[in-house]
């Protein structure tokens, strides 16, 4: 039951900063609010399951209002929306089952090893010429592998899939619009087959505060996104990819 009081808002201020801080960098470059908010929920002593539940149902509403506005800001390639769209939906509804039942984390320090090279990769391609855009060849497969990491994990889509694109040469606005669009379709399907597991216990005040935070950052990122010149983009994924993977990398291996 949620404390709508003033005392029970003050409880939630703490996690609408977090939810918005989270949302911003999302929307912005295409990555980051799964990972941070369930650091956050985990920290706190929720359950790996249950982290992954509240972080995808906030992410139904932030995802949504983060779509609409890379739509409206036209960072969105359909056509790779439509390639990504359903093999993330399998792989994203086979992690959360998957996540119900064991413990999946146990590959996660070598993926975050390996986001953690892509994003130096990222950093160091930013510093030469101007990158040429190029259509990605290897997107299905992104798809599947990033759904199903981000429900197991509790947040991977944005690393996996706009780092890989963007290593492919993928323009970086429409990949990040388009990653983040896709996400929404994404997150309604994990967040039922969580709710088909776990029922409705894992969504508390924290989640609210997320959801809060979140959907009223939506707008700026993509705003930023649109307007940051494409060496920009590049060079703050590579330096977010490299901060986020190798501070889960001490968290993973300091348990």
């Amino acid at each position: 039951m949620i404390d709508w009081s003033a005392a029970g808002l003050m409880d939630m201020l703490p996690f609408i900063a977090a939810g918005f801080a989270a949302q911003l960098v999302d929307g912005a470059l295409g990555m980051a609010f799964g990972i941070i908010s369930s650091t956050l929920l985990i920290s706190l002593g929720v359950s790996p399951a249950g982290a992954s539940a509240g972080v995808h149902f906030v992410e139904t509403f932030t995802t949504g209002a983060s779509g609409i506005s890379h739509i409206l800001q036209r960072n969105v390639d359909w056509r790779l929306f439509a390639r990504l769209a359903i093999p993330g939906v399998i792989g994203g509804v086979t992690g959360a089952y998957l996540l119900s039942g064991i413990d999946a984390g146990i590959a996660r320090p070598f993926v975050l090893a390996y986001l953690a090279i892509i994003g130096g990769y990222i950093f160091w391609r930013s510093f030469r010429a101007e990158p040429k855009a190029a259509a990605p060849k290897v997107v299905e497969p992104l798809g599947l592998i990033g759904g199903f990491l981000d429900a197991a994990g509790g947040g991977g889509w944005g690393p996996v899939v706009t780092s890989n694109l963007l290593v492919q040469g993928a323009e970086p606005r429409r990949t990040i619009g388009t990653v983040n669009t896709t996400e929404f379709v994404l997150t309604v399907a994990i967040s039922a087959a969580f709710i088909g597991a776990l029922g409705w216990k894992a969504f508390t005040v924290a989640t609210v505060g997320l959801l809060i935070g979140g959907v009223a950052a939506a707008p700026l990122g993509a705003i930023i996104a649109r307007r940051a010149t494409p060496t920009m983009l590049l060079r703050l994924v590579g330096i977010l990819l490299m901060l986020t993977s190798l501070y889960g990398i001490t968290s993973a291996l300091t348990r």
